[in-house]
């Protein structure tokens, strides 16, 4: 199985130096990666290092907690696409999703995605914090919202990826939007299982590795 165009290499450790994201775009482009995700204050870098490449550049949103306030999402991803990002992944309001108020977890998406001006939108829903009916309830919330992907973990809770989850989310998303899996992909074997699960974007700072 061919997995570089799955794999969004990643760093998003908040040590994370400028010579790190050389580095990180440096492989992105050898392997032809399908994007890098970086941190925000990387994606102008990023961006100018995989220029003409193929290799998209995402950042994240709201990173890691989803508690910001929708217009500061809104604005941090105006900004990231004015700086080159070609992919914005962004983390719901978690605490909104916890006590059901689920129109204002659409209005948090949807402001992201109208910021976004067409761009792709990664909706982070931070599956290690949700019930197995918080889970179903936020792939019809992420359908309804126009955003084009559904991703698992942000990597910084409780846990993250699994196979069940990915299989939750293709039975209820199908092929109406992507699914990334993040968080704990580190393996070849990790990523097959994934995609056959149903994933379309594999997540991991292990990306060289895993392409082997």
């Amino acid at each position: 199985m061919e997995l570089a165009k799955y794999i969004d290499h990643t760093i998003l450790k908040p040590e994370a130096t400028a010579q790190d994201v050389e580095r990180l775009c440096g492989e992105a482009k050898t392997h032809q990666f399908a994007a890098v995700c970086v941190n925000p204050c990387y994606v102008e870098l990023a961006a100018t290092l995989l220029r003409g490449t193929g290799v998209k550049v995402a950042t994240v949103v709201g990173f890691p907690l989803g508690a910001n306030l929708s217009l500061v999402k809104a604005f941090e991803t105006k900004l990231a696409v004015q700086q080159g990002a070609d992919e914005v992944d962004m983390v719901i309001n978690i605490g909104a999703a916890k006590l059901g108020k689920w129109d204002a977890v659409l209005t948090d998406i949807k402001e992201v995605v109208a910021g976004a001006d067409g761009r792709t939108v990664k909706v982070i829903v931070e599956t290690s914090l949700l019930t197995a009916a918080e889970k179903a309830k936020v792939c019809q919330v992420v359908l309804d919202s126009g955003a084009h992907y559904i991703k698992t973990s942000t990597g910084f809770s409780t846990g993250g990826a699994t196979v069940a989850d990915i299989a939750l989310f293709k039975s209820i998303v199908g092929e109406r939007i992507g699914i990334k899996a993040s968080g704990g992909v580190r393996t070849r074997q990790d990523a097959e299982a994934m995609i056959a699960a149903g994933a379309t974007r594999l997540g991991t700072s292990g990306g060289v590795s895993i392409n082997k």
